[in-house]
């Protein structure tokens, strides 16, 4: 079921329908973002690439593979995540994000495969995200249907969710790279806490989250430079390189851990 939405909702956690994940896809927006994070042929990004290990309750319940890379003068993020959790079936999560050389995004794509295959587009310009979303066998709902929280009938619609500026950014559910890009835009020269309006493309849900360096932290005998990222009902841990590259995301409440291997 998809709903749309009104209003502020609550930047929330999502678990597929299995109790897990997280909420690890949002759009944000930084007014005064400076270029002082770790970058890689311009622009305030890192290329990268890599695959990361999913546990939960220190169980492998999936895999991400993933790459950021310069594309057109611009960025393209791209993962897909293959989920087997213990309980409910297997699952696969694919992301496709196009940014400008400052991190504001062009255009986005995902899909999520499990029983039905669902997807979204959206489209980014001058501070609006236009979202056309698609369920398998959908047709365009009615106005009743997106009004009607609790229909059970697939269709597709489209929406727009409007920002103060231009420079959104995408974290969407278990696509833990995007996470790296947080860690791009967020002011390293200014530290401290930074606040970022947020949306969850596969839940449309925007809210806020707050960013903040930590410092040096440690797990399993290595040590890295801190991030804490703050939901309203949750907290992520990033511990990224020297580099700013993300190698290791922990989300104590919900027992999960994402490792680089």
């Amino acid at each position: 079921m998809v709903t749309g939405v009104r209003g502020t909702v609550k930047f929330r956690t999502a678990w597929l329908g299995i109790a897990f994940g997280i909420v690890t896809c949002a759009a944000f927006t930084l007014a005064a973002q400076k270029k002082g994070a770790a970058s890689s042929g311009g622009g305030i990004l890192a290329q990268d690439k890599g695959k990361f290990t999913i546990k939960l309750d220190g169980q492998t319940v999936g895999h991400e593979e993933f790459e950021i890379a310069p594309s057109g003068g611009g960025w393209l993020a791209k993962g897909t995540t293959d989920l087997k959790p213990p309980e409910g079936g297997a699952s696969k999560v694919t992301g496709s994000l196009t940014l400008q050389a400052d991190g504001a995004p062009v255009s986005y794509d995902w899909t999520s495969q499990a029983e039905k295959t669902n997807g979204a587009h959206i489209l980014f310009a001058n501070g609006i995200a236009k979202i056309t979303l698609q369920m398998q066998g959908a047709r365009p709902c009615t106005a009743a249907e997106i009004a009607d929280p609790h229909r059970t009938q697939p269709c597709f619609f489209e929406q727009d969710l409007s920002f103060n500026t231009p420079l959104i950014a995408v974290l969407d559910n278990n696509l833990y790279h995007q996470y790296a890009i947080l860690a791009g835009i967020y002011d390293w020269s200014k530290r401290g806490v930074q606040t970022l309006p947020v949306i969850v493309p596969q839940e449309l849900t925007p809210g806020s989250i707050t960013v903040q360096s930590t410092g040096s932290a440690s797990a399993d005998g290595k040590t890295y430079e801190g991030l804490r990222v703050n939901t309203s009902d949750l907290e992520i841990l990033l511990l990224l390189d020297n580099n700013h590259r993300l190698m290791r995301l922990e989300v104590p409440e919900a027992k999960v851990s994402v490792i680089r291997e």
